[in-house]
């Protein structure tokens, strides 16, 4: 039988919360476990750099378009069945890559695992809009992209512990195996949040119309996906940068990986501790040219000559930054399409990893040994969030 949405306070339910966190790592867990692959994907196919990064790229796209497809879908079908029918998709594509004979096969089935595990994370969003109001939907928000903030900090550390002995492929079939989990989890735990009279007569095609002619939520989404430009061009880069620039080993990539992802997790829960009492509006204000700065100062240290390992204290600055920016901004701009949160979810996320998408090539683009590109995506994203949270403040949204 599942377990009650909510608990005695009416706020969402330790059980709900864990599965939506779980739900939500798709992303991070199908990223940073295989990231520490890398140097042997290039080694097994003869590949280039930028072409491994196809791989990645290949994820990005499936889940930037399964997101606008499973969300839009979710308002009129409702929240579970496309979330199982999506999870066992992204199951069946992880067992394809774990055995694909070439890169090709493998971008072809990254792809469609994207496709398939952008079910769980636009899906957990709206079942968390359904389920929640006003700044309770900003807390909650923060505190699951914390929870799911788990993965960044334990993938690539056991991602590189399994590269020894199961490699990245071994990686694709422990990918599987969490699909399989993530399945039986909704199984036992959800029930359907999106009532029968909401969705009768609601069209995806509608739904998604529908949030791109809102201000307000075109402009918070626009805020969430290039905020999230900022992380993913770390991410993308950060096994190059780490292993190729700064000399770490593969364990102390991920060791390095995790610490910059606890700091992440912290600046989560402390926004989510903000929430009602500043508020999701003044929190990003402040946040925005916070990340502005500290991009802007990984750009000096990568062009500037001295010891490497200074690198490392910029970007830890900007990906904590990042924390206090993604899980207000999703909800602002959710809370203004709540009756199709589904659609809402959707736009999000596709704009999310389309921006993604975009950056992940293109941090690889000088090569292996070099972190400015990098640097130079990551300020041009944090610039790009900065003038629209100006735009925000001139037209009052976030006064």
């Amino acid at each position: 039988m599942p377990l009650p949405a909510l608990n005695r306070s009416g706020r969402l339910s330790g059980a709900w919360l864990l599965v939506l966190a779980l739900l939500a790592m798709t992303a991070p867990l199908s990223t940073d476990l295989y990231l520490p692959g890398f140097p042997r994907v290039q080694q097994d196919f003869a590949a280039s750099a930028s072409g491994v990064q196809l791989t990645l790229t290949a994820f990005l796209v499936g889940m930037a378009f399964g997101q606008l497809g499973f969300g839009a879908i979710s308002d009129r079908f409702g929240r579970i069945v496309p979330l199982v029918c999506g999870t066992a998709l992204a199951l069946a594509a992880s067992a394809l890559a774990a055995v694909a004979p070439s890169l090709e096969v493998l971008i072809a089935a990254r792809l469609v695992q994207g496709l398939g595990g952008a079910a769980g994370v636009v899906i957990a969003r709206a079942i968390l809009v359904d389920l929640t109001r006003g700044p309770e939907t900003a807390r909650t928000m923060s505190l699951m992209m914390t929870v799911g903030g788990i993965a960044p900090i334990l993938a690539p550390s056991i991602g590189a512990l399994l590269q020894g002995p199961v490699g990245w492929r071994g990686v694709m079939w422990t990918l599987a195996g969490l699909f399989a989990v993530m399945i039986a989890s909704v199984a036992l735990v959800f029930r359907e949040t999106r009532p029968a009279h909401e969705r009768d007569g609601a069209s995806p095609l509608g739904g998604l119309a529908h949030v791109a002619r809102v201000p307000r939520y075109v402009l918070f989404a626009a805020l969430f996906a290039t905020t999230f430009a900022v992380m993913m061009t770390y991410i993308s880069a950060s096994s190059f940068v780490y292993q190729n620039v700064l000399g770490f080993s593969a364990v102390g990539y991920g060791l390095a990986f995790g610490i910059n992802a606890v700091g992440l997790i912290t600046s989560g829960y402390v926004s989510s501790r903000l929430a009602r009492t500043v508020g999701p509006l003044r929190t990003v204000r402040v946040a925005v040219p916070l990340l502005l700065a500290f991009c802007a100062l990984t750009l000096v240290v990568a062009l500037l000559p001295g010891p490497r390992w200074l690198l490392a204290v910029p970007i830890w600055l900007s990906v904590t930054t990042v924390g206090f920016i993604m899980g207000n901004s999703a909800a602002l701009a959710l809370d203004a399409v709540r009756h199709v949160s589904g659609s809402g979810s959707a736009g999000l996320g596709f704009t999310q990893f389309v921006f993604g998408a975009v950056v992940s090539p293109l941090s690889g683009i000088g090569g292996a040994g070099t972190p400015v590109p990098m640097a130079v995506l990551m300020t041009t994203a944090a610039l790009v969030s900065t003038l629209l949270v100006a735009v925000a403040a001139r037209r009052g949204e976030a006064a």
